[in-house]
């Protein structure tokens, strides 16, 4: 896509934005289906980055065990520890809602996309980013852990909120 035409697509996207707002009159409320698939493509293709990296590391069973142990230390209080928001008690509460990791709209996204995400966070959503935390390896240990999610509630609930 050339420059001025992704830049034009971004001036529509922003204004059909500031029209979404001002019919939905600023009210509080989980978002809709047709708004839900709108932001889901608006971030696929316009907000979020890097769709063309590639991990760079392999999915080894060491690598997914190293992403698993850093997503337990810091990603676990908002995902859950399997990343599908088990134990959560405000997962569904947030506007936006904290998405389970293994829906078809996160899968959906690049490892690049993922990379980006992670290391960026989203705004206005609560996704922090991170690239203070992790460094770039352990980053594209996560997304490997992110390809891999275990099955949910398997592995119970986290400590913060009274889990095992």
């Amino acid at each position: 896509m050339s420059p001025s035409a992704s830049r034009c697509l971004r001036s529509a996207s922003v204004a059909l934005c500031a029209a979404l707002l001002v019919l939905a009159g600023c009210q509080v409320r989980t978002p809709g289906t047709i708004e839900t698939s709108f932001i889901d493509v608006a971030k696929r293709r316009i907000t979020v980055g890097d769709s063309s990296d590639v991990n760079p590391l392999r999915a080894s069973a060491e690598n997914i065990r190293a992403g698993q142990r850093n997503f337990a230390v810091y990603c676990m209080v908002c995902h859950g520890l399997d990343g599908q928001n088990t134990g959560v008690p405000f997962a569904d509460k947030m506007s936006p809602p904290v998405p389970p990791l293994n829906s078809r709209a996160v899968q959906a996204y690049t490892d690049g996309q993922v990379h980006w995400i992670i290391k960026n966070g989203i705004s206005p959503s609560g996704m922090p980013a991170s690239r203070d935390i992790f460094h770039d390896e352990e980053i594209w240990q996560l997304v490997l852990y992110l390809r891999h999610l275990p099955p949910k509630g398997s592995l119970g609930e986290p400590n913060v909120y009274g889990g095992q």
